[in-house]
């Protein structure tokens, strides 16, 4: 049953409000060290000199925060990459953009010897879009034109070209090797507070290209000829777009790894209670997206102590049946 008053949504923003809040605590106390969460709070208002105010804000900040800037960056870039397309299955890890991202940044990094996000992150950024023209073009091949399955299938297959011309690059040095495998699993560890403010304006550039779309995406789902016989220049719309999720992906993948399914699996759920309306769907989806994320860097600290299981292994896992549920829907509809 869908929630679709306006005091349903509000109520909505508020819990995934809450709950994003609750997941940011565990996601700064559950660790290698267990943090009561008192002292998270003390940690968070008091002084930064103690054991545990070192831990929290060198440490278990900086994971949080990437948590949730790459969580609602995926989140955003799947719900408009599926508005745009009309695409059930859109998502930039299904459908090559952030493959495109992640080989792009290994050349940067591996082959040209690049250190600073402000240098490779352009690559990633013209790596996403060629990946994601390359996949929208053999999507098109063959009979029916483009169908939610044959841009999925593209998406991987390109993804998995990309993947394997990386792994090629990354065995002539061993130092770019071992960055590259625990780089391309997608993961949350390991990055600074410097990094995450250098990446921020990315983002959020990003968002506000997204978020802004939300009237155009309504119009756009009733069709090309209703848009633009309501004053829509679709174009410019998917100019707009295209650069939206450019931005999400490529600074998300440049800071946190390839994550899939977090774009896939969450403005579905979302839709499902919030209904179609972008207005709602978007901000919610920039919610709810990181709220994932946590949830399963959380677990992947918990279920195999003393070591970690990288975020973007169990993101795969959840969103994996979710991806099959759709493919097997005997009538896979555009959105």
């Amino acid at each position: 049953m869908r929630v679709v008053d306006r005091a349903g949504r509000s109520a909505l923003v508020v819990a995934a409000l809450g709950l994003l809040g609750l997941l940011c605590l565990l996601s700064i106390a559950v660790g290698s060290r267990q943090i009561p969460l008192d002292e998270v709070v003390r940690a968070l208002t008091g002084p930064h000199d103690t054991e545990v105010g070192t831990i929290v804000w060198d440490v278990r900040m900086p994971r949080t925060l990437l948590g949730v800037l790459a969580g609602a960056a995926l989140g955003l870039g799947g719900a408009v990459m599926q508005a745009l397309t009309r695409n059930p299955l859109a998502d930039p890890g299904l459908l090559g953009v952030s493959g495109g991202a992640a080989f792009a940044l290994m050349l940067a990094v591996g082959v040209a010897g690049m250190t600073s996000l402000y240098g490779y992150v352009w690559f990633a950024f013209a790596g996403a879009v060629a990946a994601g023209a390359v996949v929208y073009l053999l999507g098109g091949l063959g009979r029916g034109g483009r169908t939610p399955v044959k841009l999925a299938l593209a998406g991987i297959a390109v993804t998995f070209l990309l993947e394997s011309i990386t792994r090629g690059v990354s065995l002539v040095d061993p130092q770019v090797l071992n960055r590259y495998r625990f780089w391309s699993a997608g993961s949350l560890a390991g990055q600074n507070t410097a990094l995450i403010t250098q990446v921020l304006p990315f983002l959020a550039v990003g968002a506000v290209l997204a978020l802004s779309l939300a009237p155009a995406l309504n119009n756009l789902a009733l069709g090309d000829d209703v848009a633009a016989s309501l004053g829509r220049r679709l174009r410019l719309v998917r100019v707009q777009g295209a650069a939206a999720v450019t931005l999400l992906t490529g600074a998300a993948v440049a800071v946190a790894g390839p994550i899939v399914f977090v774009g896939l699996v969450v403005p579905h759920a979302v839709r499902a209670v919030s209904g179609p309306d972008h207005r709602w769907l978007l901000p919610l989806t920039a919610l709810v997206a990181p709220c994932l994320l946590l949830a399963a860097d959380i677990a992947g600290r918990v279920v195999a102590r003393p070591q970690e299981v990288d975020v973007g292994v169990l993101a795969a896992f959840l969103g994996a049946p979710f991806f099959i549920a759709l493919v097997r829907r005997r009538r896979l509809a555009e959105l």
